[in-house]
């Protein structure tokens, strides 16, 4: 079992930038791709980006490609989600997965964390 907690999230201007952090537990952590998605109010979860076991496989979005940003860093158990040129159609929950299979991950993950907020103003 992986638990996943996410941070970072707030209050930030349209054109501004933040790094969502997502801390993983578990001494397998490096054995998972990791994924973040996302949830705006009134729709549906959908997929942000995604990141392989070793960080050398990354997938994004077609509306958060060239500004935003997935890495890890598997001695921290973490994986991070640099956004930048932020946009108020990016205000949205989102929230850190995990699944061992980076095909996988982008759609039907394992475990999923509890989210963190994040608000753009225009």
């Amino acid at each position: 079992q992986v638990q996943l907690v996410e941070s970072g999230g707030g209050l930030v201007q349209a054109g501004g930038s933040l790094r969502l952090s997502c801390a993983a537990s578990g001494r397998t952590f490096s054995s998972y791709a990791m994924g973040w998605f996302r949830q705006a109010p009134g729709k549906e979860r959908e997929f942000v980006a995604a990141i392989n076991w070793s960080g050398g496989t990354t997938y994004y979005a077609d509306s958060v490609k060239g500004r935003f940003t997935i890495s890890r860093d598997n001695a921290k158990n973490t994986v991070y989600l640099q956004m930048n040129s932020l946009k108020p159609e990016d205000t949205a929950v989102y929230y850190c997965a995990a699944h061992h299979t980076i095909g996988i991950v982008t759609t039907t993950p394992l475990y999923w964390g509890q989210g963190t907020q994040v608000t753009v103003s225009s």
